[in-house]
């Protein structure tokens, strides 16, 4: 018996040791970790990406029509295996409540500086006031950017990082998952002829986790709500060969300039010089695809997308492709920048995509352009403000991008229309609020 106790005893003594081990290797483990998140300079970040169910995501693209959604089919459920995989994927619920430093990149992926999540972003519910958007034209949307990360994210990796939501447990799996079940319920309620769903507030708070955003920016501490900033896409008067008037062109660069990078040696001041017309140093080199004026083209520069009503009565969208590799500059005034961007011809308003070809179609009234990089591509977001005394409601997808948000926790362009000139375009944003309270949505 005294042996028996004596091993008894032993074995005891051997599992303590062994457990406290095993919690003391845990704990300087998780130490360790933490203090490489909060000093590790230059982060890569990115996240598996799981395969996407073939389902009407997928399948849809060809079927939306802008005259009705007679072609449409109902939303096929996502399978119970992938679900499953987005369970394992998804971190607890209770990393929320942990203050997680993450490491602000800019265009060139250089780290900037660090904030804690906690700090922008917090639990919350949208007040119970109607959601504002227009279906057909979100429901676009979300399927063009969900068909992005199917198609793209292997050559576009940025798209996989969980960016700033990656600090409340908020996966590049959720944000799929998200779009998915957005898709399905206005598809299904589109079907049934229904005013969607989406735009109930209180469908809303139970089926998704609403988490506020609070602006941070170095340059004005005090800014809590989101700058709303407006973009748009003009109609110009312009022509396929140089007149009088319109003597400013858009160039388009060859297939061959993908290894040739000569154009990155030039500013938007020497491209306008005539390096590239007839007896330029650089003629031939480039193709240009329209003459505008100068107003014009420092429109199409800014907004990314023209539509050009040619002399001829032709008429056609044009957006940017590449730029030369110089930043943009916040504060400088749009003539004197240096940096430009070489157009291609597209068949409709074009957000974000790594190349020209495989840009997202978009839709205005539904669309924001932020900072892809930090914030992330797909992610649905509601601007809440006050109008007339009332709450309003607007939602849409983070489906573009642009020099002023690499990077940028404080601001959200709103694709606002196509309009016929600056006058009208004043008109139609003057009823928009410049700064709002904003709120993400992620599938509970």
């Amino acid at each position: 018996m005294t042996n028996l106790f004596n091993q008894k005893i032993s074995l005891t003594i051997g599992i303590t040791a062994l457990l406290t081990s095993s919690l003391a290797y845990g704990y300087s483990f998780i130490q360790s970790r933490n203090e490489q998140l909060t000093q590790q300079p230059n982060i890569q970040e990115s996240s598996p990406l799981s395969q996407p169910q073939t389902s009407l995501v997928s399948m849809q693209a060809s079927n939306i029509t802008t005259s009705g959604f007679q072609n449409f089919r109902l939303y096929q459920p996502i399978s119970d295996n992938f679900l499953e995989k987005q369970k394992k994927t998804t971190s607890s619920p209770n990393v929320t409540s942990v203050n997680i430093s993450y490491p602000v990149i800019d265009e060139w992926k250089n780290y900037k500086f660090s904030v804690k999540g906690s700090n922008i972003l917090s639990p919350s519910k949208l007040p119970t006031t109607k959601v504002k958007f227009n279906q057909a034209d979100l429901l676009t949307t979300l399927i063009n950017t969900r068909n992005y990360f199917q198609q793209n994210s292997a050559a576009d990796p940025d798209v996989l990082r969980k960016g700033l939501l990656g600090t409340q447990g908020v996966s590049v799996e959720d944000v799929l998952k998200t779009l998915d079940f957005m898709i399905a319920t206005l598809q299904e309620d589109i079907a049934q002829n229904r005013p969607t769903r989406l735009q109930d507030a209180n469908f809303i708070n139970s089926n998704f986790r609403v988490i506020k955003w609070t602006a941070y920016n170095k340059q004005n501490p005090k800014q809590q709500q989101l700058r709303m900033t407006k973009y748009a896409v003009f109609t110009h008067p312009g022509s396929h060969t140089k007149t009088a008037k319109f003597n400013t062109p858009i160039y388009s660069l060859n297939t061959t300039s993908s290894t040739d990078k000569f154009y990155t040696r030039y500013t938007k001041q020497d491209v306008l010089s005539g390096i590239y017309e007839p007896g330029g140093k650089e003629y031939g080199k480039v193709k240009p695809l329209a003459y505008l004026t100068r107003i014009g083209l420092e429109e199409a520069l800014m907004q990314g997308t023209i539509l050009i009503n040619f002399t001829d009565g032709t008429k056609a969208f044009f957006n940017v492709d590449r730029n030369n590799g110089m930043s943009y500059i916040r504060g400088l005034k749009a003539t004197s920048q240096k940096r430009y961007w070489y157009f291609k011809q597209v068949d409709a308003i074009k957000g974000y995509g790594y190349k020209i070809d495989a840009k997202i179609s978009i839709k205005p009234g539904v669309t924001f352009a932020g900072d892809v990089l930090n914030i992330g591509l797909g992610r649905i977001v509601v601007m809440e403000h006050t109008q007339g005394g009332r709450k309003q409601l607007q939602m849409g997808v983070i489906a573009d991008t642009g020099g002023a948000f690499l990077p940028n926790l404080y601001q959200l362009d709103f694709l606002a229309g196509i309009f016929q000139s600056q006058k009208e375009f004043g008109q139609h944003i003057s009823k928009l609020p410049e700064y709002a309270t904003a709120y993400f949505l992620v599938k509970k």
